[in-house]
């Protein structure tokens, strides 16, 4: 490894990555509390992505790498380690001609209370999206001075297109190779897809539908939606609560929310959802696996989807109290299992974004883009949902021109493109 000016760096320091998430802990206490399930998956995909930029720093850096600490949830006193979702002895073996990991802060090493307290033994002030060259420049030498040091947060402190692609290429490694879930999460996760394909008593394809229309995601969009006056008072007074800054005095919403959903930036309602898979030709037949938390509305938002497919399923639908028991324990592991589940469905849907269904897509386009993956056009649906001209006909049309494209297909990479949605050229070439 080089440092920039073509001199090989000697291995030095020794460095501690403290896995945190956007929202998780403080900041969600300002921005809306999320709900259990949404934070799991939150929780998981950040988790992922923040371990992936902790390896490829530390070989930027060609220093040690302290196997990562993930931020204790300080809501649900959850307390989950890297080696309660994952099988670190696998993670260490990968990557061991990459990067030497170990396991805990080394013994000669006295000052462990400082860690992640101690503006001498930490790093806070990486920008998002950083340069190779600035842990370079700014980083490296801190380590050399201190010996050890903690570097936090991590999630999206890494940039894509202004690092080396051999950089990438090791994200990709440790994303799609190296991170391996425990055996009995695996081996949970082939149940559940198993039980989905025979619900019927005979082998039958299952799709798996990411449906984000929680809570909080409702209030945190400013998306107008389909409700009662009394539906729209409390949402104004929630949002009013949780984001006074950006609530004001609530004037200039209505004009914010057209926008936002001409723009495509407003979460799938279930019913939308459920009309555009219609128009795609899903029959009312059709297992879907829901990964969702609790829905906005409850079963009379859930109404419109489940009249129409009504096969909707979810993992404690599929598994027993009792099997479930021991995932429970951590808040990440049931998160593991949807997403396990959603990555073998034959057909993954997302209605929103989020780094959790980012991973799904890029995995499956990663393993080969055999299984379709569709993602919503969502500006252009706005338009035909609020055309009140368009006939059924014309709708399908709509959507089948619009989605043709929208399958999950490798993508070219683009600046400031999304590793994770779109692994194609850092990944797929040369991986």
């Amino acid at each position: 490894m080089e440092d920039g000016s073509g001199r090989p760096i000697k291995r030095v320091g020794i460095f501690v990555s403290h896995g945190s998430c956007l929202w998780d802990i403080d900041a969600a206490r300002f921005r809306g509390m999320p709900t259990n399930m949404e934070r799991r998956a939150g929780v998981l995909s950040c988790v992922n992505m923040a371990i992936c930029n902790a390896v490829a720093v530390a070989k930027i850096m060609n220093a040690t790498l302290i196997l990562p600490v993930l931020k204790q949830d300080q809501i649900w006193k959850d307390q989950t380690k890297l080696e309660d979702i994952f099988d670190v002895d696998h993670f260490i073996e990968y990557l061991k001609d990459d990067v030497r990991i170990v396991r805990d802060i080394p013994d000669w090493f006295t000052d462990k209370a400082e860690l992640f307290t101690s503006i001498r033994r930490t790093v806070k002030n990486i920008p998002k999206y950083a340069p190779a060259h600035f842990y370079i420049d700014n980083v490296l030498p801190r380590i050399k001075e201190k010996k050890i040091m903690a570097l936090k947060p991590f999630v999206d402190r890494l940039g894509y297109d202004n690092v080396p692609p051999e950089i990438n290429r090791l994200r990709c490694r440790v994303n799609y190779h190296a991170l391996k879930f425990l055996p009995e999460i695996e081996e949970m996760a082939d149940l559940l897809a198993v039980r989905m394909r025979n619900r019927t008593g005979s082998p039958n394809p299952y799709m798996a539908l990411h449906l984000r229309f929680e809570k909080g995601m409702v209030g945190l969009s400013f998306c107008d939606f389909v409700g009662t006056r009394e539906e729209k008072a409390m949402m104004a007074a929630y949002r009013q609560k949780e984001w006074p800054r950006r609530y004001k005095n609530g004037s200039h919403l209505w004009q914010l929310a057209l926008q936002k959903r001409k723009e495509g930036r407003c979460p799938l309602e279930p019913g939308e959802v459920a009309v555009i898979l219609r128009a795609m030709g899903y029959p009312k037949e059709t297992q879907i696996y829901v990964a969702s938390g609790q829905v906005y509305g409850g079963q009379n938002r859930m109404a419109p989807l489940r009249n129409m497919f009504p096969n909707l399923v979810t993992k404690e639908e599929l598994a027993s109290t009792d099997e479930l028991s021991g995932f429970r324990k951590h808040v990440t592991s049931l998160a593991a299992l949807d997403f396990l589940v959603c990555l073998k469905s034959d057909v993954f849907v997302m209605t929103h974004g989020g780094n959790f269904a980012k991973l799904i897509i890029g995995a499956r386009r990663y393993m080969g883009h055999r299984l379709k993956s569709i993602k919503p056009d969502k500006g252009l649906m706005s338009k035909s949902f609020g055309d009140p001209y368009m006939g059924w006909a014309s709708f399908v049309e709509d959507v089948v021109i619009t989605h043709e494209t929208r399958t999950g297909l490798p993508e070219e990479t683009f600046p400031n493109y999304d590793l994770w949605e779109n692994p194609l050229t850092p990944c797929m070439c040369r991986a």
